[in-house]
């Protein structure tokens, strides 16, 4: 399968790059991005030397569905939703790592700040949290934001089984610096962020919605959660923390039960006997989830790990990708965390 990739300088397309590299049934056969055209990729960033050395291209729909299969989004949020739209009117393959096709027109406007995509453009999109929904055949996939995944992946098995109370649920989410894109901001400026930690976007983060629509498919009666995000030091990875009332009595086994029933046939979920460091998910497509309870306060704590870049962005994407055309779910991830 030959593919095209829009906004390959951003740290999600390098990592497209970097994963389709072990893929055996897709080839990467042009990019895209506003700057820099003409010039290879290699020469750019040289440890992909002899790994992509294609040429970086401008932007032209016509051009990509003559020679390519299926064309991935890596741009930022406010780009794919008005340059999907040609694809989208040939009925050409789009998988989108931007939040333009994840909410409603008038939520994603609210919430982004930003133009949104027409809204019969964005019905046609299917929210790809790749271990919940139907793939399989599907043409349009919008791939679900780094915190929404980590957060959604930690609490749906539990509002499934209708043990914990949907009405009271908070999470404490952090990420590495790669989360804030490559947009240079005070915020992301080294002396702001080397030993330091900064909350940021409290009670404002756009994957708030995302995460309550989300949510709300399983458990109609979910109440608005509490949500925060913070910045940590360091490159990459996420870790959300959520803390739920459990609505029974239930053991450790229990519980562990619960996530083995939905995650038994779910490759890249990793059910942990200890909390989860970010350090066993980093540079992988992996969820670790672990968690632990407070018989005082009736607190179950669920964690979960993934890499922001990996399965918050270009790894879900990739993962998404075969599951649409019914290859392995693993193929293409043959490398292990770093861990180091």
């Amino acid at each position: 399968m030959k593919l095209s990739i829009v906004g390959i300088t951003g740290y999600s397309g390098l990592e497209l790059i970097r994963i389709l590299n072990h893929h055996t049934k897709a080839t990467v056969v042009s990019i895209h991005a506003t700057q820099q055209i003409g010039q290879r990729l290699s020469d750019l960033y040289p440890y992909l030397l002899g790994i992509c050395d294609l040429k970086i291209e401008d932007f032209d729909s016509k051009a990509i569905m003559d020679k390519s299969d299926a064309v991935i989004f890596a741009t930022p949020s406010g780009i794919a939703g008005q340059l999907a739209e040609d694809f989208l009117a040939q009925d050409f393959p789009v998988i989108d790592l931007s939040g333009d096709h994840r909410l409603p027109a008038h939520t994603y406007a609210k919430w982004y700040g930003k133009n949104p995509a027409k809204q019969e453009f964005i019905d046609q999109f299917t929210y790809g949290l790749a271990e919940f929904e139907s793939i399989k055949g599907q043409k349009f996939i919008s791939n679900p934001g780094c915190y929404a995944t980590a957060t959604e992946l930690a609490l749906i098995p539990l509002l499934q089984a209708q043990v914990i109370d949907p009405a009271n649920i908070i999470i404490d989410a952090k990420s590495g610096l790669t989360g804030a894109g490559k947009t240079l901001s005070q915020s992301s400026h080294f002396v702001n962020v080397h030993d330091n930690y900064v909350t940021y976007k409290l009670n404002k983060h756009q994957h708030i919605p995302e995460i309550e629509q989300t949510l709300k498919k399983v458990a109609p009666d979910l109440g608005p959660i509490q949500f925060s995000t913070s910045l940590l030091p360091i490159n990459r990875g996420i870790m959300a923390t959520c803390y739920v009332k459990l609505r029974k009595n239930l053991t450790p086994d229990d519980i562990m039960a619960i996530f083995k029933k939905s995650y038994a046939d779910k490759p890249f979920i990793r059910l942990q006997k200890d909390l989860p460091e970010l350090h066993n998910v980093i540079g992988s497509n992996f969820t670790d989830i672990g968690f632990a309870y407070n018989k005082k306060t009736n607190v179950l704590t669920v964690i979960s790990v993934i890499d922001n870049l990996v399965k918050g962005a270009a790894g879900q994407a990739i993962q998404n990708l075969n599951l649409m055309m019914g290859w392995e779910e693993t193929e293409g991830f043959l490398m292990t965390p770093t861990y180091l």
